[in-house]
This record gives structure tokens, C-alpha cells and sequence, in this order.
């Protein structure tokens, strides 16, 4: 079942995104998911940096898509990904251009902003994403189990001691920990207790995925207490190698295979007391990049993506070409 009902997809999507919003009592509203952008979830100095990373990334793209345009174009259905979604970043940054048709474009990208979803049909197109509908928080933990061989879900009336309850549905952030045994409660999700902290800061490793490849990590940094909280005290750019060991990282690629990744940011998190990393979370409509990373991080990031986008699209298209260098992105 899908999280919302769709609107019929008449004209496709639509380039105007300030559609996508409501002004009500509650605040700015996205239509889509009903998700609320409030002081709660963007306080105004994060609105600020997030403006004018927006300046910075449509500058560096109209200059790349003058001096070195890609001659690439992607259709993205049912919806397009609008500003403030790092893939729309990597379409910009990139010299990749939205195409207006289906027809009109090299390769499909499934992209909607759901838990589970139905990707529509696009013809004989590569359609990226579209073998991955479902990021529930119990898929993950089924496909972790099977590639990791060790367990992150659990039954909370069996189950002993604290665990983990969060929504099923994405973005949600309503985690919070829970004593067991108990009955589980409909929509939500209930995983092992993973103590990624060091008793006073708690780590997160959001490891992004494309091309069904882990490609970099931004190592988030908050108080325990605020462990499930969106905001992050400190957000820095790290390599792969200097985070994951060479096992792990083949274990966040086997996982990425298992889901049909070839675009998300995985949220692992590495057990104080085993060692042990576990994939929890999954989002393929991933938004920022971090408004807490520092511009020189900002600059690794936007060139990382662009890099790496261009090449997997390139990859897809029908027609063999030669992989594209995308130029320096610096901040």
C-alpha cells in the first residue's frame, strides 16, 4: 500500500516546485508527504546557510552547464526532485539537464518522496531506483539481517531490556527508546538498541550510495540525550577508508546490491561495545547536504556527487558513452 494516495501523473512532473507547498496555521506544509517545515525542523540560521548554498549551486551550474554540459538528460517520475534534495544538487552540478518527456530522456529515475512506492512504467528506459519501493525500517532490518548475518530487528514482546521504536514510515525522527518485553503498536518498527556513543556524543555515519557504491561519509556528531533528534551538533566530510574497515564497506556494498540502491544515504551506526556497524535506516529522498558541514566539507560534498552522478548516468544511458569528467567543484 502506498503512504498517500497519488495524484494521476497528467502532464508529469511539475517544474514549478513552490507547489509542492501549503501555507497553513501549522506552517509551510509539503503536499506530498504532509511533512511540516517549522522552527522544529529548520531553525533560521540553517535557513540562511541553506539559501545561500542554493546561490552557490545554481551559479556553479549554469557556469557548467555553458562550459562543460553533459549532453545527458533524466526524467524523473512521479515527482521531480525540487531544491532542497541533494539528487536535485547532482542534476545541477553535474550539467545533466531534467527532460520535459520520458521520451526526451537518456535514462528514468523513480523518485518519490514515500515509503513505499509503485514506480511507474517508462517504456524500455533504465529506470534508476525503481527495484528499491520499499525503505520501511522493518525491510531494512530483514535485508541487514540476511547480508550482515547478525540481527538489528527484534520482537518487543520477546524481547528483554530497552529497544529501539520508530515509525515505519521515512523522516519521521519520532525514534525514542523503549523498555520490553511489550506489545508492538501498529506502524511501527522495533530494532536492537545501538549505543553509538562514547557516553556523551552519540556518531552517526550518513554514508551515501551512488551507483549502488558507498562513495563518502558525513560523520554527524550529537548529545545522547538527543541521539534521535534532526539537528546535529557537527556534521564533517570523511573518506570511506577513514571510517570503515574494508569488510564493512563490503558489507554496506553487498547491502546496497540487496536493496537495489543506486541512490540513497544510509544511516549506520557502529555498536560501542562489539564494534559492530548496523545499517538502520534508508532514504532515498535524501535532503541538504548538512547545513552544519563547513564550505570546505560543502565543496567535497557538491563534487563527490557530481562526479559520481554523472558517471552512474552515464553508465545507464542506452547508447555507450564515454564517462564524463564533471569539472572541479570547489567551495
Amino acid at each position: 500500500m502506498l503512504d498517500r494516495t497519488r495524484q494521476r501523473q497528467n502532464d508529469g512532473p511539475k517544474a514549478n516546485w513552490f507547489s509542492d507547498l501549503a501555507l497553513t496555521r501549522r506552517g509551510l506544509i509539503v503536499k506530498k508527504t504532509g511533512r511540516r517545515i517549522g522552527l522544529a525542523e529548520i531553525t533560521p540560521s540553517e535557513l540562511v546557510k541553506f539559501c545561500l548554498y542554493f546561490v552557490v549551486v545554481l551559479t556553479k551550474g549554469v557556469y557548467v552547464r555553458i562550459r562543460r554540459p553533459s549532453g545527458l538528460s533524466v526524467w524523473f517520475a512521479p515527482d521531480r526532485p525540487r531544491p532542497w534534495y541533494i539528487l536535485w544538487s547532482a542534476m545541477t552540478l553535474s550539467g545533466i539537464r531534467f527532460a520535459p518527456t520520458p521520451d526526451t530522456a537518456d535514462v528514468a529515475f523513480y523518485f518519490e518522496d514515500v515509503t513505499r512506492g509503485t514506480p511507474p512504467p517508462v517504456g524500455g528506459q533504465v529506470q534508476l531506483n525503481a527495484g528499491c519501493p520499499d525503505i520501511s525500517k522493518s525491510r531494512v532490518a530483514e535485508i541487514f539481517e540476511s547480508v550482515a548475518g547478525y540481527p538489528l530487528g527484534l520482537d518487543p514482546a520477546a524481547h528483554t531490556g530497552p529497544a529501539v521504536e520508530k515509525s515505519e514510515r521515512n523522516g519521521l525522527h519520532d525514534g525514542c527508546i523503549v523498555s520490553c518485553p511489550m506489545p508492538r503498536r501498529a506502524g511501527k518498527a522495533y530494532q536492537r538498541l545501538v549505543d553509538s556513543s562514547d557516553g556523551e556524543t552519540a556518531f552517526d555515519y550518513r554514508t551515501t550510495i551512488i551507483g549502488r557504491e558507498p562513495r563518502f561519509v558525513l560523520v554527524k556528531t550529537k548529545p545522547v540525550a538527543q541521539r534521535f533528534s534532526m539537528h546535529n551538533d557537527t556534521v564533517v566530510f570523511r573518506d570511506l577508508e577513514a571510517v570503515f574497515s574494508a569488510e564493512e564497506i563490503s558489507l554496506i556494498r553487498r547491502f546496497s546490491e540487496a536493496m537495489a540502491l543506486d541512490w540513497a544515504a544510509l544511516d549506520v551506526l557502529r555498536d560501542a561495545v562489539s564494534g559492530q556497524i548496523f545499517i538502520v535506516d534508508v532514504n532515498k529522498t535524501d535532503t541538504g547536504p548538512a547545513v552544519d558541514l563547513s564550505w570546505r566539507d560543502r565543496g567535497r560534498v557538491m563534487g563527490a556527487i557530481s562526479r559520481h552522478f554523472l558517471a552512474m548516468v552515464t553508465r545507464a544511458a542506452p547508447r555507450p558513452r564515454p564517462v564524463l569528467q564533471a569539472p572541479a567543484v570547489r567551495a
